[in-house]
């Protein structure tokens, strides 16, 4: 079974505690607050109420064999440098940790982090987007320089057959998958499907390619969002 250590409860470490929690792995959780730990004990096997600062004390609690751990110690950016490299001398696989900013990412990255997270820089990085078009539903960055977006079909290119639209080449866009007007789920289509007023197109490109098409036009109105990507990411992709 998977082992989970939860270091910290911040905002971003509440939420993957309870999606963590949904599944059938061990977890364990420590935080300075015991009020914390009194709220969220019934979600782990372990809890505990310490100051991970101390490596001894560290070591005491966390056990070698966890796969993964979730460090969120808020605004205590040398405490999350210090566990972080901790763990990465325990030899922990993989090290998520939530930063504070961008330096202090690249430092936690020299520590050992597997992964850095920023929430509120990257919860931006999508929501921004969607109030520049009104044609963009959803928009997730998948890295530096792809995006997965979910989008209705410009009039412009309504009644046109995907050969048609060649957004490949003329927009740098590739078409993964279509949602048809009125139907909860995306299917694949022949290159000879034409392209409907109510479709949503879900679609992978650069983030410049995606955000021009994304503003050739205004949506029609009646043009329903989706919650496809809270159900493909869950709720991490969403926060």
């Amino acid at each position: 079974m998977k082992q989970f250590a939860i270091i910290g409860l911040g905002s971003f470490a509440q939420t993957a505690l309870e999606e963590l929690a949904s599944y059938d792995f061990e977890i364990l959780i420590v935080d300075r607050d015991e009020n914390l730990i009194d709220r969220y004990k019934d979600f782990a096997v372990e809890s505990f109420v310490a100051d991970v600062y101390n490596e001894e004390i560290f070591q005491k609690i966390i056990p070698g064999k966890i796969d993964t751990a979730i460090v969120d110690l808020g605004d205590d950016r040398e405490t999350s440098i210090l566990a972080t490299h901790y763990l990465k001398k325990m030899g922990v696989r993989d090290i998520v940790v939530k930063a504070e900013s961008l330096a202090h990412g690249e430092i936690l990255k020299v520590v050992g982090a597997t992964y850095v997270i920023f929430p509120e820089r990257e919860a931006a990085q999508r929501l921004v987007p969607l109030l520049v078009s009104k044609l963009l539903f959803n928009y997730m960055p998948i890295s530096s320089d792809l995006v997965l977006a979910e989008m209705s079909v410009p009039d412009k290119y309504e009644g046109k057959t995907l050969i048609q639209a060649n957004l490949r080449k003329e927009r740098g866009l590739n078409v993964v998958a279509i949602r048809k007007g009125g139907l909860q789920n995306y299917d694949f289509f022949e290159p000879n499907y034409v392209l409907g007023g109510e479709d949503v197109l879900l679609i992978v490109g650069k983030p410049a390619d995606v955000q021009y098409f994304s503003r050739v036009e205004e949506v029609p109105s009646g043009k329903k969002k989706t919650d496809f990507f809270k159900k493909l990411f869950g709720s991490w992709g969403n926060r």
